[in-house]
């Protein structure tokens, strides 16, 4: 049984995804959620779905990542993830602390990667008149959301979409791809999932 640690920033609507499907069959389970903002409402969700949670502020280490990463690798290093899922994570995370993690941290992205990695990735597809936009599960490795695409689902663009309604569509679909995602890569099969579009 793998055991799963997620970090995430605010209400964390993907860990609570993942939480809910590491339960019969499947062949991960959480073991500790984490944050880098003690507010985050994600950390009482994940408390009532059973999982101990623990926040680092990031705001305390002004600008000294290194120091930030090792006072929240101790307490995810204590849990002995073997996957760490990265939920909404918005702090970039050092070439040292992804090394750490080689092969076995996953990120959601919304966008259809290599498609606008980084911010603002709604707009960006509306300003560019793409047809579709979606969601990407991807290998984090230290060029910002670069890593092996292990799943992807698509999104139909509609004409008076905003880069708000296009996000809510695209995030209902992100709860249906992260959890296949990790129930796949849990039981060590490479295949990339790629969700048909709804």
């Amino acid at each position: 049984m793998k055991r799963v640690a997620i970090l995430i920033s605010g209400g964390g609507s993907n860990m609570v995804r993942l939480i809910e499907s590491m339960t019969g069959d499947h062949p991960a389970r959480p073991v500790i959620v984490g944050s880098n903002d003690p507010q985050a409402g994600g950390l009482e969700k994940a408390r009532a779905l059973g999982v101990p949670a623990f926040a680092v502020d990031h705001r305390a280490y002004k600008g000294d990542r290194v120091a930030f990463e090792a006072a929240l690798l101790e307490p995810l290093l204590a849990a002995e993830p073997d996957i760490l899922c990265l939920a909404g994570f918005m702090r970039v995370l050092t070439p040292g602390f992804v090394a750490r993690f080689k092969g076995r941290m996953l990120n959601i992205h919304p966008s259809l990667l290599p498609k606008y990695p980084g911010l603002h990735t709604h707009q960006r597809a509306l300003e560019a008149g793409d047809a579709e936009a979606g969601a990407t599960v991807h290998l984090v490795t230290p060029e910002l959301d670069a890593g092996p695409v292990l799943g992807q689902v698509r999104v139909p663009v509609m004409p008076d979409d905003t880069a708000e309604t296009l996000a809510a569509r695209v995030l209902v679909e992100e709860h249906r791809l992260y959890p296949a995602v990790l129930r796949r890569f849990a039981a060590g099969d490479p295949r990339p999932v790629m969700l048909d579009r709804r």
